[in-house]
């Protein structure tokens, strides 16, 4: 088949998918002959399209699925959807809200239609995306967190942990989203630095004619405060014990306290204490056994307990109290005061602190088989240094609240009697059984079951056991050989919201780990260093990069400065890159294509045929132990140079017939061969122009795809070979780099003289090749430098390079001397500057080093003019 002029992607891309797809490549299943390899897709919230943090970590995915498909393993990389309780239902409701229908207006059965309704139109969206980028899933195992199976195999896991006594209901301070109106966990919570305002205000001191004065950053507050607190060797303050102070335009009396939980030095040393809406101030409250005044409503505006400012949001009434504040002679003082906020890692709202009846999940218990097996290497992190968050945070795990205030999601499987009993199981049936011990006369209609959702995070940590039906059939013959699985690529910043929890799960519930290794990607951020968001307008669209680079191009293009566990300093230059880097393997095809060959005798090129066999199974060697390590950027570059120089630079020259004449048959067989190995090992990372390529190289049966081709096993390769080759491309190189500076024509043929009496050794096997890259008429030996000579030395050895009258001697001084001027008054202009004293004390250290680097480039430079120079005297 003859190969198109210039490589067109679009045109074979989607060729390929679906003819993979139609031979059922990417589909696995049980095989005792095979080794299995299984990887789980992170899933993808429902509401999402591809991100270049989807591309990267998907990418590398398929990199392995595919490299293990090669290598013969039942290759199994199963796909799936998350339907984001927080995220999914704030678009139903959005979408609601612009037809003029409010979710409060619907019953729960009305608003989950809607909610399938938008999950059918937009939910696949990014898996078909995903497929443009080559991503070789088993689409026949895609699966959706709400499914029929994983919903019943989380109901199944609630009543077995509660059971178990890992689960409970308990009223505890909780963060809560006035957004999305639900609890969250607490590392739903991200914090951030806000520029806010330290506000100063008074409390009058009941009884006396005195005052305290606190420091607040949340003013609005005030309103649910039931006490003040003092350090009790806090002497300012000692007096005041037990007396009791007003609280401000409320003027509710509240004790002063002591306890040592206070700072003395921040602020005032006085704290107000408000037990509804700060975790730290609900502990006091307890401790001292203080009134709880919730002043919040779910949307964060103030209730009626608040007695100010009631139905305002909490922003507006702190603005307007405030105010007030000043204007009834509180406030003393605002200044500027920079803290952390705790924001919704969902919907972005600021967090506050609430006390609520919540479902929650014990978790040391938990947390100890799963830190143990991490740290004793059963599970291994890759980069090994992300082990010590870990643990850090295993340690000092806290309990986890599950339950949300949603309707989109697992609704919590507990059912409540009319006496407020709670009753656990997997359905209403099997709970008015339950029920029916105790209470013989209840029917159906008088259970209530709870109206929460449970955190989308509780069936994500199952995933591992669910996509192969483990917890409901755990003799199923799919899970018993896939799991566990193998690999999971995934985020650092989610290494507690779901790695940790999987490994937890795992342990709990199989007493097995859910994967053998965890490949941490690093986080894809601009060239100013920002992550890449929506928000700042500063991610590209992976799908209009992949129409303009090429699906293989980004890929290339994205891994090729994607280290593990280290961020990406994304530039489109790189999938620019990428794509010539297709475009090179593409036109080096064409290069072999459009030799002729012959049976004739004619020169085999051994020697090439050889050293790059030996080249290749070096690299292969090296690109296998990147693979062991996870180093897949050292793979795929370490990829790029032996195809880039090695084979297009270097071996195909060397092979390259005259004008006219024909290669021999036994090397362009041996040259064939190179190439499909070179597809092999490109594959798993430029899966669609290696197809392409494979089968424009001979043809080939529907079924025998490059796709499925064994991976290639290295061989003992000659290590001799290989260093005199190496010293023998270092020589041509310094022979172009001398014709360049004495501007000599490339191919000018220009006779070469070994300084002393033999040939190198490293040379002999190599010079013909020598003589044909560097356009040499000979190569000899000379005692004495010849004229109008150019040298350098390699491996110990100085050549000269005979210029001859291929350069005019005269024109050349004259060039040189010219050039040398300009260098020798660079040189002293910067001279001039570093021997101003104060230039050198006064100026950044990094301009003098600068300057320093000027210095030592401009001396070398005029170094080799002259030299160049006493060489034509």
């Amino acid at each position: 088949m003859s190969l198109a002029t210039h490589y067109n992607p679009q045109a074979i891309e989607a060729k390929w998918y679906a003819h993979w797809q139609a031979q059922g490549f990417f589909h696995a299943v049980p095989d005792a002959r095979k080794e299995p390899y299984t990887v789980i897709m992170p899933p993808p919230n429902v509401t999402g399209s591809l991100h270049m943090g989807h591309v990267l970590n998907n990418t590398i995915q398929d990199v392995l699925v595919r490299k293990a498909r090669m290598e013969g393993k039942a290759a199994c990389w199963v796909p799936g959807i998350d339907h984001a309780s927080i995220a999914t239902e704030a678009k139903v409701v959005a979408m609601l809200q612009a037809q003029g229908i409010a979710k409060s207006a619907l019953t729960r059965e009305a608003f989950l239609q809607h909610a399938w309704a938008w999950k059918e139109k937009y939910g696949g969206i990014i898996l078909e995306q995903l497929q443009k980028l080559g991503a070789s899933c088993d689409w026949e195992r895609t699966g959706f967190t709400l499914d029929q199976g994983p919903s019943e195999a989380v109901k199944k896991v609630f009543v077995q942990l509660y059971e178990q006594g890992y689960l409970y209901q308990g009223t505890r301070m909780i963060h809560w989203d006035p957004v999305g109106k639900t609890a969250l966990a607490d590392d739903e919570v991200i914090y951030k630095a806000v520029q806010g305002q330290l506000y100063y205000i008074r409390y009058a001191v009941v009884g006396r004619d005195e005052h305290v004065t606190i420091a607040t950053t949340r003013p609005e507050t005030i309103l649910g405060d039931t006490a003040v607190c003092v350090h009790p060797e806090d002497t300012r303050y000692q007096h005041l014990h037990g007396q009791q102070v007003l609280v401000p335009l409320v003027n509710r009396p509240v004790p002063v306290i002591a306890d040592a939980y206070v700072d003395p030095t921040f602020g005032t040393g006085c704290l107000k204490v408000t037990p509804a809406h700060d975790m730290n101030d609900h502990a006091l409250g307890q401790k001292h056994d203080l009134a709880t005044i919730d002043i919040l409503n779910e949307d964060g505006t103030l209730r009626e307990t608040a007695q100010h400012y009631v139905g305002e949001d909490r922003f507006v009434a702190r603005k307007q109290l405030v105010q007030q504040l000043k204007a009834e002679g509180y406030l003393c003082k605002a200044e500027p005061h920079t803290h952390n906020v705790g924001f919704s890692e969902r919907t972005e709202a600021v967090v506050e602190p609430r006390l609520s009846t919540q479902w929650f999940v014990k978790m040391q218990a938990l947390a100890a088989p799963a830190l143990q097996h991490v740290m004793d290497g059963t599970i291994q992190f890759h980069p090994a240094k992300l082990q010590n968050m870990y643990k850090a945070w295993m340690e000092g795990v806290r309990d986890w609240c599950i339950s949300r205030q949603l309707w989109w999601g697992h609704r919590i499987p507990a059912y409540y009697l009319p006496d407020g009993t709670v009753v656990v199981a997997l359905d209403k049936a099997a709970a008015l059984q339950k029920a029916q011990t105790n209470h013989p006369a209840l029917t159906a209609a008088d259970l209530r079951q709870d109206e929460d959702v449970l955190d989308t995070w509780f069936s994500s940590w199952l995933w591992p056991l669910n996509v192969f039906d483990g917890i409901r059939h755990p003799d199923h013959p799919d899970f018993g050989y896939f799991y566990p699985t193998n690999d999971l690529v995934t985020a650092p910043e989610i290494i507690f919201f779901w790695v940790a929890r999987m490994v937890m799960a795992g342990y709990a519930l199989q007493g097995a780990p859910p994967f053998q290794n965890v490949y941490f990607t690093g986080i894809v951020r601009d060239k100013q260093g920002r992550k890449m968001s929506k928000s700042l307008g500063n991610s590209p669209d992976p799908m209009a990069l992949i129409e303009q680079y090429s699906a293989d191009g980004v890929r290339v293009g994205m891994l090729l400065s994607a280290p593990a566990g280290n961020d990406l300093l994304f530039d489109v230059k790189l999938c620019e890159q990428g794509r010539n880097f297709a475009h090179k393997i593409w036109n080096a095809f064409r290069l072999l294509q459009g030799w002729a060959t012959t049976e004739q005798p004619a020169t085999t090129h051994t020697t090439a045929i050889q050293w790059f066999q030996a080249r290749l199974d070096q690299v292969l060697q090296a690109v296998n132990a990147h693979f062991q390590q996870f180093r897949i950027a050292d793979a795929l570059m370490a990829l790029y140079k032996l195809v880039w120089d090695d084979f297009c630079a270097w071996y195909l020259e060397m092979i390259k017939p005259a004008p006219g004449q024909p290669l021999a048959a036994s090397t362009h067989t041996a040259t064939v061969h190179f190439l499909e190995s070179l597809l092999k090992l490109l594959h798993p990372f430029m899966p669609f122009l290696t197809e392409e390529l494979w089968h424009q190289l001979q043809p080939r049966q529907p079924q025998d795809c490059l796709i499925v081709a064994p991976w290639p096993q290295p061989t003992a390769h000659d290590t001799a070979l290989l260093h005199q080759a190496a010293a023998a491309f270092e020589l041509v190189t310094a022979l172009r780099s001398l014709r360049n500076q004495a501007q000599v024509a490339p191919k000018a043929l220009l006779p070469l003289y070994v300084a002393g009496q033999a040939t190198p050794a490293w040379l002999t096997p190599l010079a013909g090749y020598v003589k044909k890259l560097a356009h040499l008429t000979a190569i000899g030996c000379t005692s004495t430098k010849p004229p109008d000579a150019a040298s350098c030395t390699i491996q110990g050895t100085t050549f000269y390079l005979a210029l001859g009258q291929a350069v005019d001697t005269a024109q050349e001084k004259a060039r040189l001397a010219k050039e040398l001027a300009h260098a020798q008054g660079f040189l002293a202009s910067v001279l001039q500057k570093l021997n101003n004293e104060r230039f050198v004390q006064n100026a950044p250290p990094q301009v003098v080093a600068l300057e320093r680097k000027k210095q030592a480039d401009a001396a070398a430079k005029c170094r080799l003019l002259e030299e160049r120079l006493a060489q034509l005297s």
